[in-house]
């Protein structure tokens, strides 16, 4: 079973930047997607990306601020978020697939979450 940990949530101003990791036990399945969930909302994508070739899928809502990179020596992809906003405060998590998604219920594994939020 593919076991995954996010790492390097916590709080920030609007405007400022923060990284994301996610480190993968094994890599087991073919793509990591990141998705947030506010309170109240739904599971949101954000972007997914495959191990092999690099290949990536973006939700629109955040492309050009996002960037999604991966280390396949650490089994990491990282999330890059820029110009960050307070509607960016949610809990983050990333999952594990065969497929680059936009459904959450299409991944296999999941991380516990890192919090992350944006204010002044």
């Amino acid at each position: 079973q593919e076991r995954l940990v996010e790492t390097g949530g916590g709080s920030v101003r609007p405007g400022e930047s923060m990284t994301l990791s996610c480190t993968a036990s094994e890599r087991a399945t073919d793509a990591i997607g990141w998705f947030r969930q506010a309170p109240g909302k739904e599971r949101e994508f954000l972007v997914a990306i495959r191990w092999i070739g690099g290949r990536t899928l973006y939700e629109s809502s955040v492309e050009g601020r996002f960037v999604i990179s991966k280390d396949n020596a650490k089994n990491t992809v990282y999330l890059q978020m820029n110009n960050l906003r307070p509607e960016d405060t949610a809990a983050y998590y990333c999952a594990a697939g065969n497929y680059m998604r936009r459904r959450a219920e299409e991944y296999d594994y999941w991380g516990q979450g890192t919090q992350v939020t944006v204010s002044s």
